[in-house]
């Protein structure tokens, strides 16, 4: 049954949080049946389920709107940011393995062109764009760009650093996409690519910003500005401790979970609701909480707010529902693990990555 722009729209609105700007986006519904969005990541060690489980529902999701995804492996952003002590071999293979795992976590892969930024650095019309970027921005305005790498604009200490965001402005114009699809912390890189594009003649991108989904630890509760709390609080690989990974064992899953950040009866900054909300719910008809009979039995859940609810009036107990979220959790992540034992490349990958020693 063909979609209309009104409900396209609203299922690009269940992916961004925000939307630079609503109104250029249903220009674009209204021109387009089929339109480009993409999304970048550094190839920098394992992968946990923000990139892998939440990526692929907010990806499938544009899709069913009508977006062909291109996602680009970043190897040369992650080279440039010294991920994986700057080996570049180390980052491409680190790639592979991201998309050996997209490939098993559901992504609708009819509709996904993965591109690697090392395919087409060698094309002087891309670094002819990225001076262009450069030359229309301030250096103070690149370092205020810092918190796409996962760093404070304090910790932006190497030349490479300085020339990332400038690199990845280009990338929107020389991909040529509609919109941006990125997580909120790379909304600085995205406005400035909206900026240059005006001045150089560029396609000016919409931007669809997805929510940063919380680690498992505590929030902060010294002063920070806004977005340092938003870096300290998003689930990140270079804290395993506050990360559920696509590889993670039952036993992994089940044990971390446990010791997630979770009062009773709260729900802001709570990863396992969130958890429940932006991963569980999506892809399933049906949550149970088992619970012995003496705390009144199991409870089925079918949409997000009953289960709220149930938690705020502190009728769920927080054992009890990260016990359901482990489990589930747990299953959504079967199908990658039995990937990687039956397909003998894709171990391989794993190993090699596991291997590695990941670095800021």
């Amino acid at each position: 049954m063909k979609m209309g722009i009104d409900e396209r729209l609203a299922l690009i609105r269940g992916v961004g949080e925000e939307i630079v700007t609503e109104e250029e986006l249903r220009e674009l519904l209204e021109s387009k049946k089929s339109f480009t969005a993409y999304d970048g990541f550094e190839p920098s060690g394992r992968m946990h389920i923000a990139q892998g489980l939440f990526r692929t529902i907010n990806i499938n999701r544009m899709i069913k709107a009508g977006a062909k995804f291109k996602m680009l492996i970043a190897d040369w952003h992650a080279w440039a940011n010294n991920k994986l002590g700057g080996n570049l071999e180390n980052i491409q293979r680190a790639g592979e393995y991201f998309i050996e795992i997209w490939k098993a976590a559901g992504l609708d892969l009819d509709n996904v062109e993965f591109v690697r930024v090392s395919s087409y650095v060698n094309d002087p019309e891309y670094w002819k764009k990225v001076m262009q970027v450069a030359r229309n921005s301030t250096i103070k305005r690149i370092i205020r760009c810092s918190q796409i790498m996962g760093r404070r604009e304090s910790e932006t200490r190497q030349a490479s650093q300085i020339l990332y965001p400038c690199m990845q402005a280009a990338d929107i114009f020389h991909l040529d996409v509609d919109v941006c699809q990125l997580g909120l912390d790379q909304r600085k890189v995205n406005m400035l690519a909206r900026e240059t594009a005006t001045k150089l003649g560029f396609k000016k991108p919409v931007i669809v910003s997805h929510r940063m989904l919380l680690g498992l630890g505590k929030p902060p509760q010294n002063d920070m500005s806004a977005e340092e709390r938003a870096l300290a609080m998003k689930m990140s690989k270079s804290n395993p401790s506050s990360a559920v990974f696509m590889t993670d064992s039952e036993e992994d899953i089940k044990r971390k979970l446990s010791g997630a950040y979770c009062p009773l009866g709260v729900v802001e900054d709570n990863p396992v609701l969130e958890y429940a909300k932006h991963i569980i719910f999506p892809l399933s008809k049906e949550f149970v909480v088992e619970r012995p009979e003496r705390f009144g039995g199991d409870i089925s859940f079918h949409d997000y707010s009953e289960l709220e609810e149930e938690f705020i009036n502190k009728k769920l107990h927080p054992a009890d529902l990260k016990g359901a979220v482990a489990r589930r959790l747990n299953e959504l992540i079967e199908p990658v693990r039995r990937h990687f034992r039956n397909n003998s490349r894709a171990g391989q990958l794993k190993e090699f990555v596991e291997g590695l020693q990941v670095t800021r």
